[in-house]
């Protein structure tokens, strides 16, 4: 059976609950911060989410990486998408970086991912993608700058800074995945990762943290969603989606979360957006469609 197949029930529905899925992550980190902190909170996801897909592999027979690069491809990923774009998602939202502005830059994705796909992976960049990129860069200035007034609280700007280098970690890992993960299995693959970061998050987590934890209902919450729905679910169906379409396409998504994101955070936290806020939302979902629309030849 080729996997290249797509029914259309399921890219509708398989996008869709990508989207709602990859949201909730900006959401469930700002649930579980409040009673542990970035480091411990990652490991003890990561730590999971490994065993999970460790006994999945072991019980399903799965193949596990026959040669050192495919170890080695999977470690890179881990550390990139995993790593560094989690990490300094949860720690910008630790140090007060709203949850919203966390999604808006990571929604910027779709921009750096196509003008870096270009020279990576043999994708041509258009005069009206080049237009898309800049009406979205101005998008995100828009709401990042804090000259003037009438904007909401971005948070501080070490916050902003961090996010903007896991934004740029998460393009790198995709595209990365995209050109070298494809013949590792996924179940094995992940298992590789996530024992990876459960490791790397544990040993920052006992250097640098307390390690205290508050085990209310709401972390215990919060630690099931992103371990068993987000690192399990949400990661496979990514990969699975960027090993059927390309990385141009599979990326185009994010532009949908920044919205989802900031309605989430509005109904759950209270977290209020100014008009120049949405201004530059709007900014950069239209510069993403630029970028990403990919126009039908005429019949």
């Amino acid at each position: 059976m080729k996997s290249s197949k797509t029914s259309p029930l399921w890219s509708i529905v398989g996008p869709g609950i990508f989207i709602f899925l990859w949201s909730t992550g900006f959401i469930g980190a700002k649930w579980g911060l409040p009673y542990a902190e970035p480091f411990t909170l990652l490991s003890m996801r990561f730590a999971i989410a490994a065993t999970i897909f460790t006994i999945l592999a072991l019980v399903t027979g799965a193949p596990w990486p026959k040669t050192r690069r495919e170890y080695v491809d999977s470690i890179v990923v881990a550390v990139f998408i995993h790593g560094i774009y989690l990490t300094g998602v949860f720690w910008a939202i630790n140090q007060g970086t709203p949850a919203w502005v966390a999604g808006l830059i990571a929604g910027s994705q779709p921009l750096l991912a196509s003008i870096l796909a270009g020279p990576t992976l043999g994708e041509k960049i258009t005069p009206r993608q080049w237009c898309g990129f800049a009406l979205g860069f101005l998008g995100v200035a828009t709401v990042v700058w804090r000259g003037g007034d009438g904007g909401s609280d971005i948070g501080p700007g070490i916050g902003i800074a961090v996010t903007v280098a896991g934004l740029i970690a998460l393009t790198f890992g995709t595209l990365y995945q995209k050109r070298h993960g494809g013949s590792t299995d996924l179940r094995t693959g992940q298992a590789v990762q996530q024992i990876t970061l459960a490791v790397i998050l544990g040993i920052f987590a006992l250097s640098f943290e307390t390690n205290e934890i508050r085990w209310t209902p709401d972390f215990l919450f919060a630690l099931g969603w992103l371990s068993l729905v987000l690192s399990t679910g949400m990661f496979s169906l990514f990969f699975i989606m960027l090993r059927r379409g390309t990385a141009s396409t599979v990326s185009s998504l994010f532009f949908l979360v920044p919205p989802l994101t900031a309605l989430e955070a509005h109904l759950l936290f209270g977290e209020t957006l100014g008009g120049r806020d949405i201004a530059g939302m709007a900014l950069a979902a239209a510069g993403v469609a630029l970028v990403t629309w990919r126009a039908k030849a005429p019949a």
